[in-house]
């Protein structure tokens, strides 16, 4: 047996982009005395650890008033997908500020286009409006 078939994160986990800022749900297997069921965690990411099989997402979100933070190994076999609910705009990678900001203040902006995804063609090929501008006056000939 080779290592690297043992250490090789499992082929069929397919995970979304994920980015700091980003809201996202993260469905992980809880077990509970004999009972074992799947348990939703939402919240922002606010640190990505990629490292291969040992990666790692630090979500945080607010219960009751008291800040929660879980810190989710991605190809373990307890968490059961990730799903990206919005992609947020923010200027670092590490989001611990977040941490002593409530209410408003701790929102995060939303990225109205995800990171990676082009212009479609048609905005594309528009011409700027100064460009349209341009070309609706006549021109007019030199005195």
């Amino acid at each position: 047996m080779d290592i690297s078939t043992i250490i090789s994160p499992p082929a069929a986990r397919v995970l979304p982009q994920l980015h700091p800022g980003d809201e996202v749900k993260v469905h992980a297997k809880v077990v509970e005395g004999d009972r074992e069921r799947t348990q939703v965690f939402a919240g922002v990411v606010l640190k990505l650890h990629r490292a291969g099989i040992n990666s790692t997402v630090t979500v945080r979100r607010v219960s009751y008033g008291v800040g929660v933070e879980r810190t989710f190994n991605l190809h373990s076999p307890r968490v059961e997908k990730v799903e990206v609910v919005k992609h947020g705009k923010v200027a670092r990678a590490k989001l611990y500020y977040l941490r002593e900001r409530i209410g408003k203040k701790g929102r995060i902006k939303e990225l109205l286009r995800p990171r990676g995804e082009a212009l479609p063609e048609a905005e594309a090929e528009q011409p700027s409006p100064t460009e349209a501008a341009a070309a609706t006056i006549p021109e007019q000939p030199p005195p």
